[in-house]
């Protein structure tokens, strides 16, 4: 017995190597990936602190621009409530209808089981009530007798089946009345707060045409308004910097990443018509640095390449602003957003939706400011598309 056990233990140890040759990249597997999770964590958690830092410093230095943050923060706040409202009701209203499609079905069949009963209890009635008995002494035959008192006994037991069934419909029928009510009540609670929401939109508008009416006194001085631009940019740049020491990644050669490789072939962000360029003049000594393309409210704002967003709030100048790091020193940048629909630390994929376009920063018209920018100096995007207008 004893020999038989150190033979077994001898061929299990043999499977050991075999085990671990298994076991072993699994077990690293998610030791890297448990190490680039808490990575991530602290990645986010110092890009969250950079935002803050940045965005506050700038806005304490400038009372109207914070005014103005406030101001198209609520009303983009109150927009996604409103989003969420509506894709809640139209499920609910779906639900609503199939429950009512149902209640139609169920209801059907339950009057065509009742008129069947109907028929079945109409001739009994006018057997009268001995019709079993009536049935049996009407046979001259023993065995049709025998027969027809057996299928009786069916006609017996299918007319119980079709009252249990006509019973559970009915209780069927009521449990859908229960949830179409609960639906309809539900229904009137989203369009209540649905009302509410479009009040406090209209609040958080009337609020923003305040801070951009101040904003455009003080723009009517020509030195306050090149100081204005300048300052956001100084705050662009600043947060830039930050941004990279953040989330340090060192330039490369374009052909040695992904996205340098993808010069001329990228998809415009947004549909539209460009209305500035790259080095455009924007005022005396300040130039444009990206792009800007007028569209139609709330379009779609899409990545131009994989990567994972490393700044998501609003900042002046560029309103609501989404910054997404590709790799490689390689940045995007997409400004003037209506609303933001990544946070800092996702990551995203080529085309995915990141924003909905939209007039904050204090744009007069719906626009998306759009830039790219490697090893933190901004670059000419239109080479980088393979279409020449968005």
């Amino acid at each position: 017995m004893a020999p038989r056990r150190v033979l077994i233990f001898q061929g299990l140890w043999r499977l050991v190597p075999a085990l671990l040759g298994v076991l072993g990249p699994l077990i690293a597997a998610a030791a890297d990936q448990g190490q680039t999770q808490a990575q991530l964590r602290s990645l986010k958690e110092r890009i969250e602190r950079v935002s803050r830092e940045v965005s506050q410093d700038a806005i304490l230095r400038d009372r109207l621009a914070r005014n103005l943050r406030s101001a198209e923060l609520a009303v983009a706040a109150t927009r996604a409530d409103l989003d969420s409202l509506h894709a809640q009701e139209t499920a609910h209203g779906e639900r609503r209808a199939t429950l009512a499609a149902e209640r139609a079905r169920v209801s059907a069949a339950l009057a065509a089981e009742r008129a069947s009963l109907a028929a079945q209890l109409g001739v009994a009635y006018r057997i009268g009530p001995h019709e079993s008995l009536q049935l049996l002494l009407n046979q001259r035959d023993p065995a049709a007798a025998t027969r027809m008192y057996a299928w009786y006994g069916y006609f017996g037991r299918a007319r119980a089946a079709q009252i249990a069934a006509i019973q559970r419909q009915v209780q069927r029928i009521d449990t859908l009345d229960a949830a179409l009510a609960d639906q309809e009540r539900a229904l009137a609670q989203l369009r209540s707060a649905r009302a509410q929401r479009l009040t406090q939109l209209e609040a958080g508008r009337a609020q923003r045409a305040s801070a951009l009416d101040n904003l455009q006194l003080e723009a009517r001085s020509r030195a306050a308004s090149l100081a204005r631009l300048r300052a956001q940019q100084a705050s662009l740049e600043r947060l830039l910097r930050e941004l990279a020491r953040a989330a340090p990644t060192r330039p490369r050669a374009d052909d040695g990443t992904e996205f340098g490789r993808l010069r001329g072939r990228l998809d415009w962000p947004v549909a539209g018509r460009v209305i500035a360029s790259y080095g455009d003049t924007r005022a005396a000594g300040v130039d444009w640095d990206g792009m800007v393309v007028a569209t139609e409210h709330a379009a779609p704002v899409r990545a131009i390449a994989a990567g994972r967003v490393i700044y998501a709030d609003w900042l002046p100048g560029l309103g609501l602003l989404a910054i997404i790091d590709h790799g490689g020193g390689y940045l995007s940048l997409y400004g003037y957003n209506d609303q933001l629909r990544k946070s800092a630390g996702d990551a995203v994929g080529a085309g995915e939706i990141i924003a909905a376009a939209g007039d904050s920063g204090g744009r007069p018209e719906p626009e998306l400011y759009f830039e790219i920018r490697r090893g933190g100096k901004p670059i000419d995007p239109r080479p980088w598309f393979h279409q020449r207008r968005p």
